[in-house]
């Protein structure tokens, strides 16, 4: 009995970790997204102020490489800033409970197990003192 209740336990424990892990996940592509959209219209009105005091001082093809080297290096540095994504301490605290839930179920099973040996012995040798 007390291993079903375990596992019961186990099963919430991860149940709440992957719903607050899915809740952090939602809430972050959704604030992603709504940045990207002013990120978007910034870089744009930033791409026409460059474009426009470089072409004063570069060729156009000049131009062009500066710009397009700052676009790779923003980029890079937003996919930076997206993968810094950390569990949060309920997830780490309903993980913990579930590994403890989980080991406990391996000691009953154990005695569990070593109990029901015994009683197979148990039974087997009053039989025979008995006949």
């Amino acid at each position: 009995m007390r291993a079903l209740r375990l596992a019961r336990i186990a099963a919430e424990a991860e149940g709440l970790r992957l719903r607050h892990r899915a809740q952090r996940a939602l809430i972050a592509a959704i604030l992603a997204s709504i940045a990207s959209v002013f990120m978007l219209g910034a870089l744009v009105f930033c791409h026409v102020a460059a474009w426009f005091y470089l072409r004063a001082h570069w060729e156009p093809s000049q131009t062009a490489l500066i710009l397009a080297g700052a676009d790779v290096l923003l980029a890079l540095v937003l996919v930076l800033v997206a993968a810094r994504s950390t569990t949060s301490r309920v997830e780490l605290e309903a993980l913990a409970v579930r590994q403890r839930a989980l080991e406990s179920i391996g000691s009953t099973l154990a005695i569990s197990a070593l109990a029901t040996q015994l009683l197979r012995i148990a039974v087997s040798v009053f039989r025979r003192t008995r006949s």
